[in-house]
């Protein structure tokens, strides 16, 4: 059967609701809030019917919380991949978010231009690079089946914006929404976009 009797369908979603060991920005940690682990079981509840066969997180602890807590909804087991994690901090590391200013670049991002850089990081076309790189595998691994694959709201909109760009996509990502992405032969497609804000 070929791939594209078989495409893979990904669930791409950002993780719950997370609090942070300071208010200032580094490259790990956060763990989900109390709202944050009801999102991620409203999360499973929301994908009961769409016959998820595993879930895969970033290794960041947000993110494999919020995988584990929507796969016990699902009944489905889950594991933890490399290359999902949020982009790095880069320059603002040690800022707080709002003096990060990273408005800029997620503008840059949603109007198309994905080599625009988190100073001190990586490009959108970067992470996007290492997140579809997961996603093919994953899909090479899983055909013809509906995965969950929970990362981060940046990873997200760069990947978004590379892959199945679109104009006036919103830079907030709610937690636990998800986009959903199908491929093919030709590669990949949005199927169904992020929920507006």
């Amino acid at each position: 059967m070929s791939d594209l009797q078989c495409p893979a369908r990904i669930v791409l979603a950002r993780h719950g609701e997370a609090e942070y060991e300071s208010p200032l920005l580094h490259d790990h940690g956060g763990s989900l809030t109390h709202t944050g682990r009801a999102q991620a079981r409203a999360l499973g509840d929301r994908l009961r019917n769409e016959r998820i066969a595993h879930v895969y997180t970033s290794s960041l602890a947000r993110a494999v919380q919020t995988g584990e807590l929507a796969a016990a909804v699902l009944g489905v087991e889950v594991t933890v991949r490399e290359g999902l994690h949020e982009f790095g901090a880069g320059d603002a590391r040690g800022l707080t978010f709002e003096d990060a200013l990273f408005g800029p670049v997620f503008t840059a991002w949603l109007g198309g231009d994905a080599e625009t850089r988190v100073p001190g990081g990586e490009s959108g076309t970067e992470i996007a690079r290492r997140v579809v790189d997961v996603l093919d595998d994953l899909a090479d691994r899983h055909r013809g089946e509906t995965l969950l694959v929970v990362a981060h709201g940046g990873a997200i909109l760069a990947t978004l914006s590379v892959v199945a760009w679109r104009a006036g996509r919103s830079d907030a990502i709610a937690n636990c929404a998800f986009a959903v992405l199908e491929r093919d032969g030709d590669g990949w497609r949005l199927a169904a976009d992020l929920p507006a804000r």
